[in-house]
């Protein structure tokens, strides 16, 4: 997978916290998150659900649709998760291969 870059975003246990990121190495990324690896609001926060993700070609391209999805209300987040996953599954197995 690391040709490409991904915008993802995490969740909780409950839905109820939303984080967006970028990487060009999203399974260990998503690791990263899930072992508490990275210092901060995911790790405060339990944050380590994958439950969205956007494949792009370049890292500048990424970083764009990072500071979209950031900069959209709440819902409009939900929204773009429902449409890739609308049972809010964590999607880290799938991307594991």
């Amino acid at each position: 997978m690391s040709e490409h870059c991904y915008v993802y975003i995490l969740t909780n246990k409950l839905n109820t916290v939303l984080y967006t990121g970028v990487t060009n190495d999203l399974v260990r990324r998503i690791f990263e998150h899930k072992e508490k690896m990275v210092e901060g609001f995911t790790k405060k926060y339990n944050v380590n659900k994958l439950v969205y993700y956007g494949v792009f070609s370049d890292i500048k391209s990424a970083i764009q649709r990072e500071k979209q999805i950031k900069g959209i209300t709440r819902q409009k987040k939900i929204n773009l998760i429902n449409i890739m996953n609308k049972d809010w599954k964590d999607l880290y197995r799938d991307i594991c291969g």
